[in-house]
């Protein structure tokens, strides 16, 4: 059960979704017609090793990312969710952005697979023994961009420890919060979004992943679910039933131009299927959104 002060390293918690997440990549990776390619996915699965090894060789048939109902689905989700904030991170770019922010990092490679512009410096922030993994992993691997480790719980005074780092206030900066937000309680996104915006100069890009908050008693009768099948610490009982505000809604009201695109939207214009109705699967897709946000 989730605490205010819980911690985690890649196989536990919440860090153990982040491995989750970083298996559907390799999985589409494998793909003959993949939509997006990273290699560095494979790389952490296989330093994991175990079910996940097995999981990429084909050795774990049962695995749930390997189901058609939920795992054909997932990996979809994951491929388009990928590409659209690759995306997006490519526009900061090219629009002379230099300062490039993961909140919550996890398993995000992009500081070792987008090309950056020289002077690109890549913040990224998570738990301590998240980030150890993660450089344990890589450590044969070149980032394309100076990347900066920050170790902090985004539950604490980040802001500070992100200016203590090097970031200027004064410059534009992107920022990302992929797959954080269901983690955290509706006052913490409020206080995320609030740093953000503070640490943010005129011309910074911010993009989310978020989710509108499901019908309680469905969402409870999910958590005993995972509960009565010994799954507890995989994804209803670590997430927050809780949305503060819209994105769009909360960064459009202090002078940020936002635009929401539904998942299934995405989904469709990627040309990937979207989950039937009242699949486990269309419970996820049907209520996350993609947000990117610009400070004019």
């Amino acid at each position: 059960m989730r605490t205010d002060d819980d911690t985690w390293d890649i196989t536990t918690s919440v860090g153990s979704t982040a491995l989750f997440v970083a298996a559907a990549r390799a999985l589409e990776a494998q793909k003959p017609d993949p939509l997006v390619v990273d290699s560095y996915a494979e790389t952490f699965c296989r330093a994991v090793g175990g079910e996940w090894a097995d999981l990429l060789d084909g050795a774990a048939p049962d695995h749930a990312l390997r189901t058609d109902d939920f795992g054909s689905h997932f990996v979809d989700f994951q491929a388009v969710r990928t590409k659209y904030f690759d995306d997006y991170f490519r526009a900061a770019a090219n629009a002379g952005v230099r300062q490039i922010v993961l909140l919550a990092a996890g398993l995000d490679s992009r500081a070792y697979r987008l090309d950056w512009a020289d002077g690109t410096v890549v913040f990224e922030l998570d738990q301590p023994r998240v980030l150890e993994f993660k450089r344990q992993a890589l450590g044969g691997h070149n980032p394309r961009a100076e990347r900066r480790e920050i170790p902090v719980d985004l539950r604490d005074d980040w802001p500070q420890t992100l200016r203590d780092n090097g970031l200027d206030p004064n410059q534009p900066s992107a920022w990302i919060a992929e797959g954080l937000l269901i983690y955290l309680p509706a006052d913490a996104q409020r206080e995320l979004f609030t740093g953000i915006d503070s640490l943010a100069a005129a011309g910074s890009h911010a993009a989310v992943e978020e989710a509108a908050p499901m019908d309680a008693a469905a969402f409870e009768a999910k958590r005993e679910e995972e509960r009565s099948a010994g799954d507890e610490n995989t994804f209803f009982t670590l997430v927050y039933n809780e949305q503060h505000e819209p994105a769009a809604q909360w960064f459009g009201a202090r002078g940020w131009r936002a635009e929401t695109t539904p998942l299934e939207d995405w989904l469709r214009r990627n040309e990937r299927s979207v989950p039937g109705k009242g699949s486990e699967a269309a419970t996820m897709t049907g209520t996350i959104s993609l947000v990117s946000a610009l400070k004019e």
